[in-house]
């Protein structure tokens, strides 16, 4: 896929997305999460032929959202995953230690990569589980983080956080990033979402000192064809949410 192809990532996004939604059998979820991690090596080519060619950054944006969708739905399906082979284990389906075993029957447990999994993979899906299990949501709302702050959402920016949230939750406590700072408080879900809330508004506010976008997007909705009222309608969403945060606060 090229710059060119960008316009057809939402209906590989939706593609994706819909394997996953009717996957039924582990078989089913591999192929989803790896229709998921095509779809989203095919948008990083998009995201850096369009930056080499100085694309807008209306178009960057949108292949760095597609590249979210993909990553989202990829973590969603290894997080599954996880849970259909730990359960495969519990049954005696799955060799334990990742090496096939062989019973009285003569039969052979197959190993994870018998059923298609590497190690990497099963602890990559483990932690993606963990991570969710110990903060809901942290997958979307890393990569909303990564947006609002005009950031490409990346696997490796993803897994950093992933991991980090797993071995707090799997520590039973907040990992402090310094031992010599006592008074450090792990961020919360509350402090999370304020981070988000003021992230988005920095970005936005940060682009809107430019009159030239403010121009641009007022041409843009006079330049689409297209029924308009939605999007219209979404702008004036955020602003009426925005005014309900600052009467509450």
């Amino acid at each position: 896929m090229t710059f060119h192809d960008h316009k057809n990532l939402p209906s590989l996004v939706n593609r994706a997305a819909s394997q996953l939604a009717s996957a039924v059998t582990p078989a089913e979820i591999l192929e989803a999460r790896d229709a998921a991690s095509l779809g989203y090596d095919a948008a990083k080519k998009a995201a850096r032929f369009a930056k080499k060619k100085g694309a807008h950054d209306e178009i960057m944006a949108n292949i760095h959202r597609r590249q979210a969708d993909f990553l989202e739905i990829e973590a969603l399906a290894k997080r599954m995953l996880a849970d259909e082979y730990d359960a495969a284990q519990e049954r005696g389906e799955v060799a334990t230690d990742g090496r096939p075993k062989t019973v009285p029957d003569g039969n052979g447990i197959p190993s994870a990569a018998d059923v298609g999994l590497s190690r990497k993979d099963v602890h990559e899906a483990r932690l993606i589980r963990d991570a969710e299990t110990a903060d809901p949501g942290v997958v979307r709302r890393t990569l909303d983080e990564k947006l609002a702050s005009g950031e490409e959402p990346t696997k490796a920016a993803l897994r950093k956080a992933v991991v980090e949230v797993a071995k707090q939750g799997l520590s039973g406590r907040p990992a402090s990033p310094s031992n010599k700072n006592p008074l450090y408080r792990a961020p919360t879900r509350a402090g999370a979402a304020w981070t988000h809330l003021y992230g988005t508004c920095r970005a936005l506010s940060e682009w809107g000192t430019q009159d030239e976008n403010i121009a641009l997007a007022l041409r843009g909705v006079s330049e689409r064809t297209d029924d308009q009222t939605s999007n219209i309608a979404a702008v004036r969403k955020c602003a009426a949410t925005l005014n309900r945060f600052l009467e509450e606060l």
